[in-house]
């Protein structure tokens, strides 16, 4: 009754069209009863382009947080919003010093229409306030058309001209510092790395491992890459204290140097899962009921700009794939190595994969071990490719041969059909 009390607590029933997903539990450790749960598909709490899927609400002194950091928020704020701010600045600065300009103006009486003989002007040729607005514009923008123009009788027009320059300076200034910054953002940088769709679970080296795959799309490099990842879960604590994000780490080799990668090709990403691992538990029909987030982070400098970019993705308990790897996306060719990426996503099947936890595996000390007969996907495209090649060479050998004797040695050489090699599913 109280287990079951437990999952009427902390389990979410789906509406999804999945439909039931049967696994099998023990009641108190005995038994081997069968309950059906359905998958809880959970909220990403990072979206597959990156983005962190969290809502701030109930920030005190929210606008005044930002204002004072007016740099960066003018970088984070988007295109359109950050033109209308600049455009309703450089508005308003010149309105503010046109009506500074009119003001002084009038209190010299320039605007009047009776004046002395050999009367003298502060701001030559301004009758109205479009004109001392004209006169901002041209001052600010330093225009200078020369019709317009401010005479040595009023001091104070002198120095307000002064000032608008400085404060012109100083929005051009941080006008242009913010549109560099802007275009010149690592974020973008990471919009050209990719990650897998799916990620898998198969042995590697006899041991259970999940992987994901990684690549540049660029061919400037990234310098100093590195990978890390974090597994994201609900946790109930000892005391009962129930943490919605609960995070911990997922080795990828960072005490071995292995998490610092050469991204200059794809390359596939392994976490060994071991007695460290919070997957060590989790066998194939855990993983249909499980609810986590496998965050994966790529980190490195770009080549061109020297700053630090950061890529993000996460992958549901429902994208990882049992039992299958990666399809190879690196070919050699004659001259060079050619990455086909539209095999980047694509997986295959490995029935041999085991489908218990690697917890059962190591305590029951399952040995995984090739079948003779078996053989692998990747090596069954590289002969297939080699093959191909050596045909090629062969027809050009025939070619080149003028005599007719050494062709037809040659010809009943050539094998009429290439040697079929079975895939893993199919063995």
């Amino acid at each position: 009754f109280q287990t079951a009390h437990q999952l009427s607590l902390y389990s979410v029933v789906s509406t999804d069209e999945d439909g039931m997903k049967v696994s099998t539990m023990g009641v108190n450790g005995y038994g081997n009863g069968k309950v059906y749960t359905r998958r809880k598909y959970r909220n990403r709490f990072v979206k597959k382009n990156g983005q962190c899927n969290v809502y701030f609400a109930n920030l005190s002194n929210k606008s005044q947080r930002y204002m004072a950091d007016i740099f960066t928020t003018c970088v984070d704020i988007r295109w359109r919003y950050m033109l209308i701010i600049f455009s309703m600045a450089f508005l308003f600065s010149w309105l503010l010093f046109g009506l500074v300009f009119w003001c002084i103006a009038v209190l010299h009486g320039d605007l009047d229409l009776s004046k002395p003989e050999g009367f003298k002007p502060c701001i030559m040729h301004i009758n109205s306030f479009l004109g001392a607005f004209l006169f901002s514009v041209e001052t600010q923008t330093t225009i200078g058309y020369g019709f317009r123009c401010v005479t040595e009788e009023c001091p104070v027009a002198i120095l307000t001209v002064v000032i608008q320059s400085i404060v012109g300076c100083i929005i051009d200034s941080f006008m242009i510092g913010t549109i560099m910054a802007k275009m010149a953002r690592p974020k973008k940088r990471a919009q050209t790395l990719l990650f897998s769709h799916k990620a898998v679970i198969a042995l590697r080296d006899g041991k259970l491992c999940l992987m994901w795959r990684v690549g540049n799309l660029r061919k400037s490099h990234i310098v100093e890459a590195h990978v890390r990842a974090q597994l994201i879960k609900p946790y109930v604590t000892e005391e009962g204290e129930y943490l919605p994000l609960d995070q911990r780490d997922l080795d990828v080799g960072y005490d071995v140097g292995l998490d610092r990668i050469f991204l200059v090709s794809p390359i596939v990403i392994v976490h060994e899962i071991d007695e460290q691992s919070p997957l060590y538990g989790i066998s194939k029909e855990d993983l249909d009921t499980e609810d986590f987030e496998i965050v994966v982070i790529l980190e490195g400098m770009v080549e061109a700009t020297a700053m630090t970019t950061q890529a993000r993705s996460s992958y549901l308990a429902s994208e990882i794939l049992w039992g299958h790897r990666f399809e190879p996306v690196v070919f050699e060719e004659k001259k060079h190595y050619k990455v086909d990426y539209s095999h980047f996503h694509k997986t295959y099947e490995v029935p041999t994969t085991p489908r218990c936890s690697a917890k059962d595996l190591l305590e029951n000390k399952i040995q995984m071990l090739p079948s003779p007969s078996a053989f692998c996907y990747e090596n069954e495209l590289a002969l297939m490719s080699r093959e191909e090649e050596e045909a090629e060479e062969e027809v050009i050998r025939v070619l080149d041969v003028d005599n007719h004797l050494e062709f037809d040695r040659i010809q009943t050489a050539i094998p009429l059909d290439a040697l079929s090699y079975r895939r893993e599913s199919q063995i």
